[in-house]
Order: C-alpha cells, then sequence, then structure tokens
C-alpha cells in the first residue's frame, strides 16, 4: 500500500475514534434517508454547530457525502436555502494491519466462476487465466515493461499490493525476493492449494510481463511468510547491467 494511501485509510478510521463523531456518523448510517445537521443534532442531544462540525469533518475523511434539497416541500421565491444534508459515502475504508487484499481474491474468483458457467470449463482452469490476466495488467499500470530498475520496481508494486518484499543478494550475484506478508493469509490458511496456485499464477504473469526471464516466481512455503519467492538473474541486478541493482530492505 502506498504512504498517501495509508495515510487516508488510517485518517478516515480515526475520524471515529471521537465518540460524539462516531455516534453522528452511526446516525446518519442508521437512517432512512439523508439527515440534516439539526436532525442530528436533536437525536444526539448535542448542539447544532457541534454536529456541523463533525459531519463536515467525517465528509472530508470520505466518509459521508452531501447534497443540497429544499425539505420544507415549498418551491420558487420565499421557499427558503436548501438543506445540507448528509449520508453514507459509497467509498470503502478499511484499514488491515498487517495488509490483506480479499478484495482481489474475491474479484479473481468470482470471475473464474462466471467464465467456468458460462463455458463449461473447469474453475480451476479459469481461475489461473484470471489470475495471469490481472498479473499483466498489474505489470502493466505500474510501468514494469519499461523499467530501468528493475529489483526497484518490483519491490514498488509488490508493496503497493500488500506484500512487503525483502531482497536479499545471492553470492551469484542474483538476489532472492521474499513476500514477508501474504495478502491472502486467511484464505491460504483454509485452501492452500486453490489459493497459493493462484498467487504464483498471478506473481509469474506480473514477473514476466516485465522482465521476462530475469526474474522468476516459484512455490517456497514458510511460516509467516507468503508462499512464493522470486529469483532475480545476476544480469538484472549486476553494478554493471542496466537492469539496476538490489538494495536489502
Amino acid at each position: 500500500m502506498r504512504d498517501d494511501d495509508f495515510a487516508r485509510r488510517v485518517s478516515g478510521v480515526g475520524a471515529l475514534a471521537e465518540p460524539v463523531r462516531r455516534a453522528l456518523y452511526r446516525h446518519v448510517v442508521e437512517a432512512d434517508g439523508p439527515v440534516s445537521r439539526h436532525g442530528a443534532a436533536t437525536a444526539l442531544g448535542v448542539p447544532p454547530h457541534v454536529a456541523r462540525f463533525h459531519l463536515d469533518r467525517l465528509v472530508e475523511e470520505g466518509l459521508l457525502t452531501v447534497e443540497y434539497r429544499r425539505t420544507t416541500g415549498r418551491t420558487g421565491p420565499g421557499a427558503g436555502r436548501p438543506a445540507k444534508l448528509y449520508r453514507r459515502a459509497p467509498a470503502e475504508v478499511a484499514v488491515s494491519l498487517p495488509e490483506r487484499r480479499y478484495d482481489l481474491a474475491g474479484e479473481l474468483m468470482a470471475a473464474a466462476i462466471e467464465t467456468s458457467a458460462a463455458r463449461g470449463t473447469p474453475v480451476a482452469d479459469e481461475l489461473a487465466a484470471v489470475a495471469a490476466a490481472r498479473g499483466r495488467r498489474i505489470a502493466e499500470a505500474a510501468g514494469l515493461p519499461d523499467a530501468t530498475d528493475v529489483v526497484g520496481a518490483l519491490r514498488d508494486v509488490l508493496a503497493a499490493w500488500g506484500y512487503e518484499p525483502r531482497v536479499r543478494p545471492r553470492p551469484d550475484g542474483g538476489a532472492d525476493v521474499t513476500l514477508v506478508n501474504c495478502p491472502f493469509h486467511a484464505l491460504a490458511r483454509e485452501h492452500t492449494d486453490l489459493v497459493c496456485g493462484m498467487n504464483l499464477t498471478l506473481l509469474e504473469a506480473l514477473v514476466g510481463g516485465a522482465v521476462g526471464a530475469d526474474v522468476r516466481a516459484r512455490l517456497d512455503p514458510a511460516p509467516d511468510r507468503c508462499c512464493v519467492v522470486l529469483s532475480v538473474d545476476a544480469a538484472a541486478v549486476s553494478p554493471g547491467g542496466t537492469r539496476g541493482h538490489p538494495a536489502a530492505s
């Protein structure tokens, strides 16, 4: 996860630590429709200016959205100004420590099941195809095919997806990249073959689309880390090469 994205999520969740603000958020969420600050203030027994302050803070954090509408039913001159109304924002705000990407696993599995049902093909085959396609798209979106610092670029994209990569030089001049965190931890624990196979295919496509044979993904399970390890050829990390060189992290 990028630092700015992490800060945004933490700030959003942290905004609910204040008791009045949290109560106002729950009131808005549980209401049948948009809520005015006066209605929220009355429901919670707080002054309107206090309700407005906290509601607007929730809007700033992306937890609520605002709309303006006349609530009196009158229109035209003399109908008064539209009221500022609050409702829950559709965007999700979640923080997981360590980071998990069950949303990605769900997307891949749902797409595989849909395709399998439509074509009458094995779900496992479709999951592999979907995971490979996603890996290639991630590589392209991150600019990996054009990267000059292969290891640095891989480290950045893997960190953004929650893998917490650690680069370790090898005696032969190459490097191994271990992934300290498994973004699919709970799923992998219960459905090891399926999820680890999906993860391997995803990462094979990611590194394959980026740098070809310079980097290989392989299964190498160990406790307390991702089951996949990346091996980087010496040509990709040699100080005299054109691909950059690793820095342990």
